[in-house]
């Protein structure tokens, strides 16, 4: 079991503005993900099932269906002191919201008060991955340093989307640490790769309270961990790296070791709904050694009917949920509960969110719908160039076709 003397903080404040229209009512970590799941429900599965109990979810904007999501579904046994809880910011600092990641943990130093614990995890909450966090806090407590920071290969092409890591010749210290960096060298036995932040860190208690609490007192801090904290810490030789590809998951083997998502874009969201449908998926969500948990609500299962003209509602390569109504052809695909798939319609390559209705003889591909998006009979999205699809929709670099929620299509 973890040891009781661990809090974990999740940070579920993030805006999510690269993910508009999906996250134009609802917070980037309650976007819904993989038919049945929210994005949180990652990062509270994989601290859950390291044994770690007590978890606070620090929220700020559009919190609402966050905050309800973790309040019906996240519940812990009060008998054992154990809980997940939503704290949205409460200006307990000051008239002002969370300036930053760093600053939201300053606001709420009260809840470390509270428990007094030895270390802290502070984890991200909208990245796809399975991981034992108990492996990561057994290297930090070993090392003695003040952080240990999580980190991934990935494509050096990404390097200004993360903080880029230099380790030392241990492979264990961390040497130089870039936030963002334009310029990245890449790794010596890898030149296209860099070695990227995870956004998880694990700190003693007493490191993360000092600095995020002399950061508060600095007006130049943006009050960052990733871009202020950790490069502070790293200069003063009290920063670790935790390899993420030696941490070991129970359940089958395949290609899911070191998988590892920031679906921060658009198309970065829709590639990794692709990951989960292939007959050897990237990231497998049938491990029932370490499962991901959420809410199921009572939908009853889904069902295939026949259309017209001897024409047989199925599924290919897809994942599709309860509640999941199909008379026609649905393919490479993910269906949250409740879509319904018209008579002859034909769905490809997309991803369609809560309540979705595809008319008949419709046709969608490469496409993102978000929840009770209509598309009307005889509708076509995907099938022509971009601009006579750019008028409707949002369309990605990648050219995904992407369906603000509750909109209804109409035909030209």
């Amino acid at each position: 079991m973890a040891s009781p003397r661990v809090l974990a903080i999740v940070l579920a404040g993030g805006e999510g503005k690269r993910l508009m229209p999906l996250t134009g009512d609802r917070a980037k970590p309650a976007v819904p993900f993989g038919g049945i799941y929210r994005l949180v429900d990652f990062v509270l599965s994989n601290l859950v099932n390291g044994g770690y109990l007590k978890i606070v979810v620090l929220t700020q904007y559009k919190n609402h269906s966050l905050d309800r999501h973790i309040s019906r579904t996240w519940r812990m046994s009060t008998m054992l002191g154990n809980y997940v809880t939503p704290v949205p910011a409460q200006q307990r600092r000051g008239p002002h919201w969370f300036a930053g990641s760093a600053d939201a943990i300053f606001q709420n130093l009260n809840l470390i008060d509270d428990e007094q614990p030895e270390h802290i995890i502070v984890f991200g909450a909208d990245h796809i991955y399975r991981m034992d966090p108990r492996q990561m806090v057994a290297q930090h407590i070993e090392s003695g340093l003040g952080v240990t920071v999580a980190a991934v290969r990935q494509p050096r092409s990404l390097a200004d989307q993360f903080g880029v890591i230099t380790a030392d010749s241990s492979g264990t210290k961390i040497a130089q640490f870039q936030e963002k960096p334009t310029d990245a060298q890449g790794l010596p036995d890898s030149p296209d790769e860099i070695y990227a932040s995870m956004g998880n860190y694990v700190f003693k208690t007493s490191t993360l309270v000092r600095a995020v609490t002399e950061d508060a007192m600095d007006p130049t801090s943006r009050h960052d961990l990733g871009g202020n904290i950790i490069p502070k810490l790293v200069a003063q030789g009290q920063a670790g790296v935790y390899d993420f590809s030696r941490n070991e998951v129970p359940g089958p083997p395949g290609r899911e070791i070191a998988y590892w998502r920031d679906v921060g874009t658009l198309d970065a969201f829709y590639e990794a709904h692709m990951d989960l449908i292939s007959a050897n998926p990237a990231f497998n969500l049938y491990n029932r050694e370490w499962p991901i948990y959420t809410l199921q609500d009572p939908w009853p299962p889904a069902r295939f009917v026949g259309g017209t003209e001897g024409v047989t509602g199925h599924a290919v390569e897809s994942m599709v949920s309860d509640g999941v109504q199909v008379a026609g052809s649905v393919e490479r695909s993910v269906l949250s509960p409740g879509v319904v798939v018209g008579r002859n319609a034909r769905v490809e390559g997309c991803v369609l969110l809560d309540g979705v209705r595809i008319g008949q003889d419709a046709v969608v591909r490469n496409a993102i719908l978000d929840k009770n998006v209509v598309v009307p009979d005889g509708f076509q999205l995907g099938v022509h160039d971009k601009d006579a699809d750019l008028k409707r929709v949002t369309i990605t670099e990648d050219g995904i076709r992407v369906v603000a929620k509750g909109t209804t299509l109409e035909l030209p």
